[in-house]
């Protein structure tokens, strides 16, 4: 009788599998579009935004040069935590979805429906906080005319590479994502230079704001360990906006050329983008402008925020200001664009899930999903917001926003791979055979996923200190953390599924079709492919 009701459920899962295949067919499927080199910069490069090039002036007016470090490192190895822990699940099942599709498979359907809301809210509500920082940037040169006519014209140009497809997306991102690579390369080689005396000035800077206005910032004028403290802390949620986005690359798996070779190349390569852009990045920064420089709070409204900028200015130089700012904007506009790729992947996911309505299933013959590209465009209109509230405060609100949806995610994703991890073990499957995998699991996942947890419900801790609450900052960062248990509990009771067993966990279903488009690269012909081939 037992073994009956395990087949017919099993039955029952694979018509459920057979009839969402259909309908993916009678929809059109998302098509392979995007190539190895496409992978490598996104994931290196992809969503590196204004949190690094502006955000990190507000950090470091907050935690001062060693705060700011140690809180851009911290959230390093969270960062990191997680991408080992995606990169094993989407290298053995690059799906389109990506985690989203992977919690339904190994946790259960409310936690992929959670996942998959928060995950959509996360990116639709990044971009207008890209397009808004855009204006900022365009500010820079020229104050004079309305944002909302640089905002129109960003989002034309975003929206438009969007509705070309995959492929365009890919060679677009290859495009800004290097000029993004080579801009924060630049910045640091010369932040060195100007750091030991080369710059017209010739003044040798070394290490003097570590010593004065000092290494940390007593936050609020709280003095002691306390303030130092509470002074990193808050350098947690603005570096945390900065890394969120890195798992981009399980979202794009599901259209990648290749995927079983081009998806763990792509994930072994994220500790180049955390130690060279951000921790690096973020050294030379401390090194540079001091912390209570007045020009680095945001809120000013104009990319002169930029602690790259200030310390160009404060050199001397005059014409390189623009030059970088000019780099900045291609970055807001890149980040703009994989935040709306990103949201409408999701929804694609979300669709296919049975979790959103079908109509976003929909895609053109050459794998566009259209409807909800279109769909995910519209909330690029909350950009507009920044014109009378001020785009500098309103970045801010859709960074917190952002910041802890995103943190929510990387806890779904960690969670995600326990149970996968569980699975792996209970079925006998050795991990090592694997296209990817970690020796620091599952210690990696535990980690991460407890420190998401503990970052996001103290992330707007700075309200409750006396006289500084405000309803707007209360809002956008406890907002994201109080949505995600509704959602789960909802989905629970409408679902009524038990979490899946590790035993009975679906290790198959796909497999196939992704070893038939798994193949070897051609080997290179000389010297220069070789190259080519080891960059990308």
């Amino acid at each position: 009788m037992a073994d009956s009701e395990k087949d017919a459920s099993k039955n029952h899962v694979l018509d459920t599998e057979s009839f969402r295949s259909n309908e993916l067919d009678a929809n059109h499927k998302l098509v392979r579009q995007l190539k190895n080199r496409h992978i490598a910069m996104i994931s290196i490069g992809g969503v590196i935004g204004t949190g690094l090039f502006l955000g990190t002036g507000n950090a470091l007016h907050n935690g001062g040069p060693i705060g700011l470090l140690l809180g851009y490192i911290t959230m390093g190895t969270i960062c990191y935590s997680v991408m080992v822990s995606l990169g094993e699940m989407v290298a053995y099942l690059p799906i389109p979805g990506g985690h989203i599709k992977m919690a339904e498979r190994f946790v259960d359907p409310a936690l992929s429906f959670t996942m998959g809301w928060n995950y959509w809210y996360n990116w639709v509500i990044i971009l207008p906080a890209e397009l808004s920082a855009a204006s900022v940037l365009i500010g820079f040169w020229n104050d004079k005319i309305n944002p909302a006519v640089w905002i129109t014209v960003c989002m034309i140009v975003v929206i438009v590479i969007n509705m070309l497809g995959a492929g365009a997306y890919g060679e677009a991102e290859f495009v800004f994502a290097s000029i993004k690579v080579i801009t924060i390369t630049g910045l640091i080689i010369l932040g060195i230079v100007l750091d030991l005396g080369g710059g017209p000035d010739h003044d040798r800077l070394g290490f003097r704001y570590w010593k004065n206005p000092g290494p940390f910032v007593q936050y609020q004028g709280i003095q002691g360990a306390k303030g130092r403290f509470l002074g990193w802390w808050a350098v947690l949620t603005q570096a945390a906006f900065s890394f969120i986005g890195t798992e981009i690359v399980a979202i794009a798996a599901g259209e990648a050329k290749n995927p079983r070779r081009n998806l763990p190349k792509a994930i072994k390569r994220i500790y180049i983008r955390i130690l060279l852009f951000y921790i690096l990045g973020t050294t030379v920064i401390g090194l540079l402008v001091p912390s209570n420089s007045s020009g680095l709070a945001i809120g000013g409204g104009t990319a002169a925020s930029s602690p790259f900028v200030i310390a160009i200015k404060r050199s001397g130089i005059k014409a390189l200001p623009s030059i970088i700012n000019a780099c900045l904007l291609t970055s807001a506009w890149s980040a703009a664009s994989s935040d709306l790729y990103t949201s409408s992947r999701a929804l694609y996911g979300l669709a296919s899930s049975g979790n959103a309505p079908k109509v976003f299933l929909k895609a053109s013959a050459n794998g566009l999903p259209y409807v909800s590209v279109i769909f995910n465009a519209m909330f690029a209109l909350l950009a507009y917001m920044g014109i009378k509230s001020g785009s500098g405060r309103v970045f801010g609100w859709f960074a917190n926003l952002t910041a802890v949806a995103g943190l929510m995610t990387w806890f779904g994703i960690s969670l995600t791979y326990l149970r996968f991890y569980k699975g792996m073990k209970a079925q006998g499957i050795d991990r090592s055979q694997l296209p990817f995998y970690s020796n620091l699991q599952p210690f990696a996942a535990w980690y991460s996923m407890v420190a998401c947890l503990i970052i996001s419900f103290l992330s707007g801790w700075t309200v409750f200190l006396k006289g500084h609450w405000a309803t707007d900052t209360f809002i956008t960062n406890y907002f994201p953390l109080v949505l995600f248990p509704i959602l789960y509990l909802g989905a629970k009771f409408y679902y009524k599924q038990p979490v899946a067993k590790p035993h009975e966990m679906d290790f198959v279903t796909n497999i196939a079709q992704i070893e038939a488009e798994t193949y070897d690269e051609p080997p290179p012909r000389n010297r220069a492919e070789a190259f080519w081939q080891w960059l990308m």
